[in-house]
């Protein structure tokens, strides 16, 4: 029982940090969120699946 109270407490505090962060974030928009910024996810340069940008269309690089 004692694990099951501490497992719920610790995933509420994760819902919570992640809700606090999309609230304090400007739109609710996390930074650099396509995996074509990343070079270690896009080693050939493919475009985002997400947004369709290539790497060097990004922003937030």
């Amino acid at each position: 029982m004692k694990l099951l109270i501490i497992t719920i407490v610790l995933l509420a505090l994760a819902f919570a940090g992640i809700a606090i962060k999309i609230w304090a974030k400007k739109d609710g928009k996390f930074a650099g969120t396509c995996a074509s910024q990343n070079s270690n996810f896009n080693e050939d340069g493919e475009p985002c699946g997400f947004c369709g940008k290539m790497p060097e269309d990004c922003e937030n690089k």
